[in-house]
């Protein structure tokens, strides 16, 4: 008898941190792509969405909030198959914004963006997340 999880799917699974800020996300630009991004990353084997999202939160700035609020999609992608991409409201940075730190190997700049403007930095699918998280957020920005 065959084990019926070897037909479970298994796409890849991303977590990333949204921090708005009065109609702004915060974006970072990694610099192995030639796009910008959310702050996140993969998640590894055995890690929860949520736990690979505030894993990149003190790397990638000086917040410590945990990531609440997660807004779910999945995509194909050309050359990786089929991904499931968890989106954490993280809240607002407020001051912390002058303490973001980047590792300036991986990521080497950040900019808030207004949201009217997301499709000049992250490829659609991206921009289509960050929008349905801020639609379906009860939270004011």
């Amino acid at each position: 008898m065959t084990d019926p999880s070897s037909t479970f799917a298994t796409p890849r699974v991303a977590a990333g941190a949204l921090f708005l800020d009065h109609g702004r996300v915060l974006l970072v630009c990694p610099s192995y792509k030639n796009t910008w991004d959310i702050l996140g990353g993969y998640v590894e084997r055995g890690e929860s969405p949520a736990a690979a999202a505030a894993a990149r939160l003190p790397r990638n700035s000086a917040s410590t909030g945990s990531p609440t609020d997660s807004t779910r999609w999945t995509g194909p992608h050309e050359r990786e198959g089929d991904k499931l991409l968890f989106l954490f409201d993280c809240g607002n940075l407020g001051d912390d914004e002058h303490h973001i730190r980047l590792d300036g190997h991986e990521l080497d700049r950040w900019e808030w963006v207004p949201l009217d403007r997301l499709e000049n930095y992250v490829v659609s699918r991206i921009a289509h997340l960050i929008r349905a998280a801020v639609h379906s957020s009860d939270a004011t920005y």
